[in-house]
């Protein structure tokens, strides 16, 4: 499929993100490189389960659990649970391996990541576009972003988002907060750039405009 980026092989392509998988341990800065990662795996689907069983066998009796290394693979592995589902095959392993480590690793960063990753995968239904720096960098400490609506008469409104939260529950959430909740009115989200200004579909993911600004 037509992309901005140039692509190989699949199996070529699984080879060059088994090699970023390897940096990643021991990247300084990993936020770039994950969201590499996770371009590659939205523009070639079919590698979406080579990388989560990859993520799974990096975190499954690693060298030092809880190190730097090992939470950059958990943190990966958070930001791919709210960006894809793998098949149904691989849910399933998946599901074990969340529950192998919490049960081994009660209380530690691991279980906590487990847990978030078992929870972001009952929600996740796929995205448009990969998770923003910004995104990434709060899926990494398991909490919301902040994003901020311009509202017409108002001041702007920060409003807590999750990878999952749509348009229409945050314009739900404003309406509440401005004491519209009986106005006969009908209100909507809309994005503006330089160009053009056009409503955000009801069930539109606000991740994914934020990424679309960014």
């Amino acid at each position: 499929a037509p992309s901005p980026r140039s692509y190989t092989t699949l199996r070529d392509e699984a080879v060059k993100l088994f090699n970023s998988l390897q940096q990643l341990e021991s990247e300084w800065d990993p936020v770039p490189l994950m969201q590499g990662i996770l371009q590659t795996c939205l523009d070639l689907p079919p590698l979406v389960d080579e990388i989560y069983c990859q993520l799974v066998k990096q975190t499954t009796e690693p060298p030092a659990p809880g190190g730097q290394g090992d939470l950059h693979y958990w943190q990966l592995l958070t930001c791919m649970s709210c960006t894809f589902l793998p098949s149904p095959p691989v849910l399933r392993f998946l599901h074990f391996h969340l529950d192998r480590t919490e049960s081994r690793f009660p209380a530690s960063e691991m279980a906590k990541y487990a847990c978030f990753i078992r929870e972001a995968l009952g929600k996740t239904k796929g995205r448009e576009c990969v998770p923003s720096l910004e995104e990434i960098l709060m899926l990494m400490q398991r909490q919301e972003m902040i994003c901020t609506v311009h509202c017409p008469g108002a001041p702007a409104c920060s409003v807590a988002i999750s990878s999952h939260t749509t348009a229409e529950e945050v314009a739900q959430e404003l309406v509440s907060r401005l004491g519209l909740s009986q106005s006969p009115n009908l209100f909507a989200l809309y994005e503006q750039s330089r160009r053009r200004e056009q409503p955000v579909g009801s069930a539109t993911l606000l991740a994914d405009v934020l990424t679309r600004f960014e």
